[in-house]
């Protein structure tokens, strides 16, 4: 009975932040921003990621946008969840809640992962347009695409919970989103910058294979392998925990 109380609970906070998310102009700015300027280079600004300059059946592009976009977009809708109920004094009604720590957390998780998915599902639209543009009709590799989202799906995961870890350790959500940003860009690009100096050798590799973007660059061309998986996985579980490590900190 305990534990359904909890579960109950659980959801009703998980839908306090989609309807948070909802009910402000913050989840409309995330949606709205990532599908006009993802729309703008794949259809209409002239670059390599234009599907219609490039002549091929895949929006492949997009792929190489998200993960641009998310570096900046996923921080700002994670740097509330902590830092504002810190900073409105409603932290501390939320954790006399009967919940544990890492079932608040994962309420909140979830909550932005949902409107990371809401955000993606318009762009179905591309995966159409592109199948009916095809020569033949229907020349674009679903398997790939779909492997493809799926890659997305974790790289928005990663982010999120590096985003609520960077929300949990301050009372200001400008804070917070520039820590997440930047934490975000070091995760992802910060590896492979490593890597590119020749004079580590063999190391230079491993190092790379620590960063976000060799794993993402593997997933999203639409190879699911357990390798990458389990990296996403593991570094979510990673931040995620340091979270509930702030949290317990913060009831000291």
């Amino acid at each position: 009975m305990f534990a359904g109380l909890k579960f109950n609970t659980m959801f009703y906070l998980y839908l306090k932040e989609i309807k948070a998310f909802l009910s402000s102009i913050l989840g409309y700015i995330f949606v709205g921003v990532f599908l006009i300027v993802s729309g703008l280079f794949l259809w209409v600004f002239p670059n390599m990621d234009n599907i219609m300059e490039a002549g091929m059946a895949d929006i492949h592009g997009l792929f190489n946008l998200s993960q641009f976009l998310f570096i900046f977009l996923v921080p700002a809708i994670t740097m509330r969840s902590f830092a504002e109920e810190r900073r409105t004094g409603t932290m501390d009604i939320l954790l006399t809640k009967p919940l544990t720590d890492l079932q608040i957390i994962s309420a909140k998780f979830l909550a932005c992962l949902t409107l990371l998915v809401i955000a993606l599902i318009p762009t179905f639209i591309y995966i159409i347009s592109v199948y009916l543009l095809g020569n033949p009709v229907g020349n674009i590799d679903m398997g790939s695409t779909w492997g493809s989202y799926l890659g997305l799906v974790f790289l928005g995961a990663t982010f999120i919970s590096i985003g609520l870890f960077s929300s949990s350790i301050t009372n200001n959500q400008i804070i917070a989103f520039i820590i997440a940003a930047l934490l975000c860009f070091i995760c992802y690009f910060g590896f492979a910058f490593i890597y590119s100096f020749e004079s580590l050798g063999a190391v230079g590799y491993y190092i790379k294979t620590l960063g976000i973007e060799h794993h993402y660059a593997s997933i999203s061309k639409g190879v699911i392998d357990s390798r990458d998986v389990i990296y996403f996985l593991s570094v979510i579980f990673l931040f995620l925990f340091a979270t509930e490590i702030v949290l317990l900190r913060r009831k000291w």
